[in-house]
């Protein structure tokens, strides 16, 4: 990596701390994103990459994008964004840390998935791009393998404590899940559930003008600050939470991520230039999930990360009630971003919709608190 090649020519002392490398991989992620932004996007716009929203099951939607012009929207650009983020990590981050080399993975599994999704939505007439089952047979071929290799390598070096998990709000108590081979099965269960959920969270909150980008740089960050406290012995002590020295590697990750979505929110902001498409939404919320797991925040990522799980929360309560009570809906319409776009309200209608830059700051403000509330709970225990 960068940083090793520096020390052997320079022997600069910064280069050993977190924080340093963090910044820097946080300001190359950026620059990499805003860089290559501009030619992938005019590439992709010479190629007719865009959104067909035709094909979305919501007729209003479907008028009004056309109305605002996001029909002519180019996509795929999170292709640039994760492009950016794993380049900065491999030139920023120890890639002899198991969790780093766990997490490059998964976003790279994911951002197939993502990809095989935008591309035959994109180039195959009718297309809906991947089959709901065959996205999830995907995602969860990625996740296995990744949360898999994890909790074989805490047996493997007899760290059982790895696959722990620790409840919120309460201090000394952990749930010992590596003890045992059904425990280990419970926990892989466990780390699918919270990494495909969340995945198919962000990729459900991506769809309006900068929503995602900008909820993604401030849940990275809340995420960046418990990966670096829960790999420092005497912060982990001082707040009473799990001390695992690997997970401090990963809030460098955690800045590369926050450095590429800030990029990519140069484009994407109203009116945005490029959307994300699955290639982007899918593995960078995989990853936020990854990061919540190796720092053993699994239980607190839902107030964290409360935008993405409302918005995939109402999606599944939508198409659940809809099936069972033959037709009848809970919200106006689902994800929640929509209902207020269209209809102006959540459970009813409202006087007037939304504009979707007071949708996208309010969004904002909601997960800077729930960030903000999250790293309270920190002290809690």
């Amino acid at each position: 990596m960068i940083s090793d090649l520096l020390r052997s020519l320079f022997d600069y002392a910064a280069l050993d701390s977190l924080l340093f490398r963090g910044a820097m991989a946080a300001f190359t992620a950026f620059a990499l994103a805003l860089f290559t932004g501009a030619p992938v996007i005019r590439w992709l716009r010479s190629h007719r990459v865009g959104e067909n929203t035709d094909k979305t099951d919501a007729p209003e939607l479907a008028e009004l994008a056309k109305k605002t012009g996001k029909d002519k929207t180019t996509t795929m650009g999170g292709s640039f964004l994760v492009g950016a983020l794993m380049v900065s990590v491999i030139c920023w981050c120890d890639l002899g840390n198991l969790q780093v080399v766990l997490g490059l993975i998964l976003v790279a599994g994911l951002g197939a998935v993502g990809f095989v999704d935008d591309y035959l939505k994109l180039t195959v007439k009718g297309s809906k791009g991947l089959s709901s089952k065959a996205k999830l047979v995907g995602q969860t071929i990625a996740v296995l393998f990744v949360v898999g290799g994890f909790a074989w390598y805490a047996h493997a070096s007899g760290r059982y404590s790895l696959l722990d998990v620790y409840p919120p709000f309460i201090k000394d108590v952990r749930i010992p899940l590596g003890e045992t081979l059904i425990g280990t099965a419970v926990f892989v269960f466990f780390g699918w559930l919270v990494i495909a959920g969340t995945s198919n969270a962000t990729n459900i909150t991506d769809g309006m003008d900068g929503l995602l980008a900008g909820c993604v740089i401030l849940s990275g960050s809340a995420l960046a600050v418990f990966c670096y406290v829960t790999g420092r012995s005497d912060w982990s002590f001082y707040l009473n939470i799990p001390y695992i020295p690997e997970a401090a590697e990963m809030a460098v990750v955690g800045a590369a991520l926050v450095g590429s979505s800030l990029g990519f929110l140069w484009y994407n902001a109203h009116p945005a230039e490029v959307f994300m498409g699955d290639s982007g939404s899918l593995p960078i919320g995989g990853l936020l999930a990854w990061m919540a797991v190796v720092a053993k925040q699994e239980l607190v990522l839902p107030v964290l990360g409360f935008v993405f799980f409302a918005e995939l929360g109402s999606s599944a309560l939508q198409t659940f009630w809809y099936r069972r009570s033959g037709g009848k809906r809970i919200f106006t319409m689902a994800p929640i971003h929509h209902g207020l776009q269209v209809k102006g309200g959540i459970f009813k209608p409202g006087k007037a919709p939304w504009a979707e830059t007071k949708i996208v700051t309010r969004a904002y403000i909601v997960a800077a608190v729930c960030a903000m509330a999250s790293l309270a709970l920190l002290k809690v225990r």
